[in-house]
């Protein structure tokens, strides 16, 4: 991958928006009716159990990219690129597919 490439990758991580997927909104609507109806005590229950889901599924995600030939490399190259300004918006090239 280009050093520009991996650079409109990091900014469009960092700093793009949140793919929308229907079935995940009602999801959560379910989800936070749920949660409404708790005591406190669940409530907290099920806050620390969703913030250890978090953890897991970051640091899955995180132990998946370090296992990827050549990514850290790219990653401190990418980080270095957006310092300098060397970013492309991803506005500024996306095509209407």
């Amino acid at each position: 991958m280009g050093g520009k490439a991996l650079g409109l990758v990091y900014s469009s991580v960092y700093g793009g928006g949140v793919a929308v997927n229907p079935g995940r909104s009602i999801l959560l609507q379910e989800t936070e009716r749920r949660l409404r109806r708790l005591s406190a005590e669940r409530l907290r229950v099920a806050s620390d159990f969703l913030a250890y889901l978090e953890e897991r599924e970051s640091s899955e995600a995180t132990q998946e990219l370090l296992e990827m030939p050549g990514f850290e490399e790219a990653l401190r190259r990418a980080e270095q690129q957006v310092k300098e300004g060397q970013v492309v918006r991803f506005a500024d090239i996306q095509r209407d597919v």
